[in-house]
């Protein structure tokens, strides 16, 4: 069972966090958790994590990994939770990754000591900001995928920092998201960082999925392409390296299979580079997107998260309307889906066929068969679909031991999110 971490603990709990009963206000986290309250006491619509799932999960990518050779840097986008970014390093990740400015300052703020900012830097204030805290010690490696990006952190920085900051070089593709657009590019990219006093040229990176979706054979093709011309542009950029460590960093939640078989292979071929995959959504996992586009679904990893939502009108005999909407439950990839009910009575109820067919802001419509017995007051719980949109809607997540008994579940720790 996992405790309330640093600075969590004596957090002030009040009515903005949403879900915790109304006696909790004015309690402490560490007060309110000291109460063992029961699942059941909070309040609907509700998203819930199971502890042993997230310690699974966490397990399982840690050891995939390492057994490989590689190291892991998640994406700390996924959560915002310090919480949960600690669990990944004390299971072996060597850093986390952030996606802006402001997550980086979470991050920092956090005590992370190697931080992946995968994004070029480009504000000044936030250039100078990054400078003075790789200045006082914390490792930081930012992207870049233009020589505009290197002289933006030249003109913020004037004379050179203390210590240059690390970058490394984005490859993309042609209508793809960021990342220079061709090896020659790329090249033109790395020789200008290795010739800044402002910058230390420290590796290669980019992003497979933005170029491949799915689980098809051309999707995959897709991706292991892209995975072989990030590692040409490593070895095309070589001579530009100085002595120091080296990172080639590629892999989202959808295919780090592929990613960690081709950088597995560099590894064994005796490349010195520190070979990074920064798969984030593993973590949660999902009842949508990641079951279904997930290398691991079924062998490894399993959804951490369930929704939980009330019935609140049954005014149409094929439908009820919950109390969970868009401002509650993620919905950009599949909406929630229905897994059972509990009934006021605290029984299981099953629901064959039951499917969410919208979401409002603030209401689900669960279509149901129209001799359902659920009713208004019962409890649906959801399995979510795409674990970056979930958590972002909370200030607060209450942890259970086990999502498989939330009837009698306790709540054991709240995660505290940062977005």
């Amino acid at each position: 069972m996992s405790a309330p971490q640093r600075g969590v603990a004596a957090r002030l709990l009040d009515a903005g966090d949403k879900a915790l009963p109304s006696d909790a206000a004015g309690l402490t986290v560490a007060g309110f958790l000291a109460r063992r309250p029961r699942l059941a006491d909070l309040w609907t619509p509700l998203v819930v994590l199971d502890d042993g799932v997230l310690d699974d999960n966490i397990a399982f990518l840690a050891g995939w990994v390492a057994a490989r050779g590689l190291e892991l840097m998640p994406h700390g986008k996924t959560t915002m939770a310090p919480q949960l970014w600690r669990r990944q390093l004390e299971a072996g990740a060597t850093g986390i990754t952030v996606a802006n400015p402001s997550q980086l300052r979470v991050a920092v703020d956090a005590g992370i000591p190697a931080i992946m900012l995968a994004n070029q830097l480009v504000q000044p204030e936030a250039i100078r900001w990054t400078a003075d805290v790789v200045t006082a010690g914390t490792r930081i490696w930012s992207w870049v995928d233009d020589v505009a990006g290197i002289e933006a952190i030249e003109r913020a920085l004037g004379e050179p920092a203390e210590r240059p900051l690390e970058v490394l070089v984005d490859v993309g593709r042609p209508g793809g998201r960021t990342g220079a657009r061709s090896l020659e590019a790329a090249v033109a990219v790395a020789e200008r960082a290795a010739a800044s006093p402002a910058v230390r040229l420290a590796g290669v990176t980019g992003y497979e999925g933005s170029v491949a979706h799915g689980r098809g054979e051309e999707a995959l093709a897709s991706a292991k392409a892209y995975i072989d011309e990030l590692l040409a542009v490593h070895d095309a950029v070589a001579e530009f390296y100085d002595d120091g460590d080296v990172l080639v960093s590629a892999g989202g939640s959808a295919y780090p299979d592929v990613v960690g078989a081709a950088f597995a292979a560099a590894a064994v071929g005796g490349d010195r580079a520190r070979f990074v995959l920064r798969s984030g959504a593993y973590l949660v996992h999902d009842h949508g997107y990641y079951r279904q586009n997930s290398p691991f679904e079924g062998s490894g990893l399993r959804p951490a998260a369930r929704g939980l939502a009330r019935v609140v009108s049954r005014q149409d005999a094929d439908t009820a309307i919950v109390d969970a909407g868009k401002r509650d439950f993620p919905y950009d990839e599949g909406l929630p889906t229905p897994l059972y009910a509990i009934t006021r009575d605290g029984g299981r109820m099953p629901l064959p066929g039951a499917e969410t067919t919208k979401l409002s802001d603030q209401h689900g419509f669960v279509r149901i068969g129209r001799d359902s017995p659920l009713s208004v007051g019962d409890l649906v719980v959801f399995g979510l679909s795409h674990p970056c949109t979930m958590l972002d809607k909370w200030r607060l997540v209450p942890v259970v031991d086990s999502v498989e008994d939330l009837e009698a579940a306790i709540v054991t720790d709240l995660v505290e999110t940062l977005f």
